[in-house]
């Protein structure tokens, strides 16, 4: 099998990932016996965001790769293959399980990149990007670029390890840093809410009052 140029072999332990757009040739002889599972391009799944399963399903396609079956998988897929021969008219029935093998694919790639992020993830690296740009807006795209990761993966990831969202988490250390300023320095709140990436002063005075049941002013008095 080539694949944009690249050759691999497949046989019944790997099967191989083509992205609609990539060219691709096969070569077998009269004993091969593969099971091709073609997508419509147009499928909702594979290319509206919105979908629910977008996120699983989408980064399986993202470039041409081949996936190495463990042998629970390997099993499915020789068990659907015989269900293919058994019953070639059962349109349902193919769809649901070829939907049932590309989501059992999906899961072990996505388990395979999870580890991957987790080794590489360095929430340290994420806190000095934050404190050195704390004054400015900064989104979750940001911060994943700063990981090398897809904002999908880096949102998974780093709630997986803290415990919290990425948007909480940049609450979290805005309010804390606020509070410091507040307490430890004559600075007006307005020249803080600037300092700490709040949009005004009475969005750093909402904050404090929603996540702390505290104001500003009562947070200075009290100090």
């Amino acid at each position: 099998m080539s694949v944009a140029g690249v050759g691999s072999r497949l046989d019944t332990w790997n099967a191989c990932l083509v992205p609609t757009e990539a060219e691709h040739d096969y070569c077998g002889n009269e004993r091969n016996h593969v099971l091709v599972i073609d997508l419509d391009p147009y499928l909702p799944a594979l290319n509206n965001p919105a979908h629910s399963d977008y996120e699983k399903m989408a980064p399986l396609f993202d470039r041409a790769r081949v996936l190495s079956f463990d042998n629970q998988l390997q099993g499915l897929v020789q068990l659907c293959a015989g269900e293919f021969s058994r019953a070639p008219d059962n349109a349902a029935m193919q769809r649901h399980l070829a939907a049932g093998i590309l989501h059992c694919m999906s899961e072990r790639l996505g388990y395979k990149q999870a580890h991957q992020a987790r080794a590489c993830f360095s929430p340290e690296t994420i806190r000095r990007y934050v404190m050195e740009n704390l004054h400015k807006k900064i989104t979750v795209a940001d911060l994943a670029s700063v990981a090398c990761l897809s904002v999908s993966r880096f949102h998974e990831t780093f709630r997986s390890l803290t415990g919290i969202t990425p948007h909480q988490y940049l609450l979290k250390v805005r309010l804390e840093q606020a509070t410091k300023l507040i307490t430890g320095t004559s600075l007006t709140v307005s020249e803080i809410s600037f300092r700490t990436g709040f949009s005004s002063q009475g969005a750093l005075t909402n904050a404090l009052q929603k996540h702390r049941a505290i104001t500003p002013s009562a947070l200075r008095a009290a100090d």
